[in-house]
C-alpha cells in the first residue's frame, strides 16, 4: 500500500512540472508574437515617417530652389498719374519651370490691396511697340494682368500655357487706373509676385515727388 501511494504522489509532481513547462512555453511564444507584431508596427511607422520626410524635404527644396525675381519696374505717366505698370520678371538661378497661370500679383498702395491673376486675353509673344503700347491695357481689370515676352529661347511661354524658365524675361502689365485710380506722386507701393511654389518676387518702391518723363523707372 505504501509503494502505491508513493507512486501516485510522484506522478502528480511530474504532471505539475509538465503543466508549468507548457505554460512557460506558451507565454514565451506569446511574447515572441507580441514582439514580432510590435516590430512590424514599428517598421511600418518608420517607413511612413521616412516617406513623409522625403516628401517634405522635396517640397522644401522646391520652395528654396525655385522662385521669381523682379528685374525692374517702369510706370507710364498719364496726366501726372501712373496708369500702367510694366513689371519685368525672371526666374531665380536654378529654378524649376514656373507656370504663370498659377502665379498671382499682390499690390497695395497703403489704403487698398488688389490681387491680380493672368488674363489670357492680354498676351503678346513680343514687345513690338514698347512696354506700354504693345498691349491694350484697357482690357485689364483690377483683378487681372497681361503678359509680354521679351525673351523666351525655348518658346515655353504661350498664351494658354505661359511657362517661364531659365534665361526667360517676361513683362507683367498692370492697369493701375483700374486698381487704384492711378498712382499719384509720393505714393508707397508694395507687393509680391507669388508663384505656385518657390520664392516670391518683391515689389517695393516710392513714386517720385513729381512726374516729368513719360516713362518712369520705379524699381
Amino acid at each position: 500500500m505504501r509503494r502505491v501511494k508513493i507512486s501516485i504522489i510522484l506522478g502528480a509532481e511530474t504532471d505539475n512540472n509538465a503543466a508549468i513547462g507548457i505554460g512557460s512555453l506558451i507565454i514565451f511564444i506569446a511574447m515572441i508574437l507580441v514582439a514580432g507584431i510590435a516590430a512590424s508596427v514599428f517598421i511600418q511607422t518608420m517607413n511612413s515617417l521616412e516617406q513623409q520626410a522625403l516628401k517634405t524635404g522635396q517640397e522644401v527644396m522646391k520652395d528654396i530652389s525655385s522662385g521669381l525675381k523682379v528685374s525692374y519696374i517702369s510706370g507710364y505717366n498719364n496726366n501726372s498719374k501712373i496708369d500702367q505698370l510694366a513689371i519685368i520678371i525672371r526666374t531665380t538661378a536654378g529654378s524649376d519651370d514656373i507656370n504663370l497661370n498659377y502665379t498671382f500679383i499682390s499690390l497695395s498702395n497703403s489704403s487698398k490691396q488688389v490681387i491680380l491673376n493672368y488674363s489670357n486675353s492680354v498676351f503678346n509673344d513680343n514687345v513690338s511697340n514698347g512696354l506700354f503700347e504693345t498691349l491694350n491695357s484697357s482690357l485689364l481689370t483690377s483683378t487681372s494682368y497681361g503678359i509680354m515676352v521679351i525673351r523666351d529661347i525655348d518658346n515655353s511661354c504661350t498664351v494658354n500655357y505661359p511657362v517661364i524658365n531659365s534665361d526667360d524675361m517676361i513683362v507683367l502689365l498692370v492697369n493701375t487706373t483700374e486698381c487704384f485710380s492711378g498712382i499719384n506722386p509720393r505714393t508707397k507701393i508694395t507687393g509680391n509676385i507669388v508663384p505656385e511654389n518657390g520664392i516670391s518676387g518683391i515689389i517695393s518702391f516710392n513714386t517720385p515727388s513729381v512726374y516729368i518723363e513719360k516713362i518712369i523707372e520705379l524699381q
